[in-house]
């Protein structure tokens, strides 16, 4: 069955689904893929440049082939970026093709842990606190719409949140 041992992270920017999915991926001996990084490889530039020459709405066309390409493979662990869930077909590729963990994180983390990168257009030149807030407004419902499972991330570390993970798909598997 396609996607039963594929393991999906969504979550708000910060939340630590890049460090957890290579966690994961060792754990699972799978491999590991990041959404936005494999744009990144893919256009030869960063994202950043994407959004300033093709707006949000290109990048986000981008996300969609490099995500719907990604969730083909089996098995495979894959980070999307924040705003993956935006795109209704997004939604329904990561629900169909795999086992998918909202990593979910307060504002306040996610604001400590991003206040320092220079690599987020969705954060440039805005209050981090309001801007966070007001896209987990928006995405929270999304994560939630599609998660087989909600791990918290907030003062846990990688390791932790990684072997809760491996726990709720073995259980996922078997009540399969």
């Amino acid at each position: 069955m396609l996607g039963k041992r594929n393991v999906f992270l969504i979550g708000p920017m910060g939340s630590g689904k890049s460090a957890v999915g290579k966690c994961l991926a060792q754990m699972l001996d799978a491999p590991f893929y990041d959404s936005d990084s494999e744009i990144e490889r893919t256009t030869g530039v960063d994202i950043p440049y994407i959004f300033e020459k093709e707006g949000e709405a290109g990048f986000r066309q981008r996300e969609r082939d490099v995500i719907d390409a990604l969730t083909k493979l089996e098995p495979v662990v894959l980070a999307t970026g924040g705003g993956a869930v935006i795109l209704p077909e997004n939604r329904q590729r990561l629900a169909e093709r795999g086992f998918v963990v909202y990593l979910e994180t307060s504002v306040a983390q996610q604001v400590r842990r991003v206040r320092h990168a220079r690599h987020r257009p969705l954060l440039a030149n805005v209050d981090p606190q309001v801007r966070l807030a007001e896209l987990m407004r928006q995405r929270a419902p999304l994560y939630t719409e599609i998660a087989d499972v909600v791990v918290r991330t907030d003062g846990r570390k990688v390791q932790s949140v990684a072997e809760e993970i491996v726990r709720a798909h073995r259980r996922h598997l078997q009540a399969g």
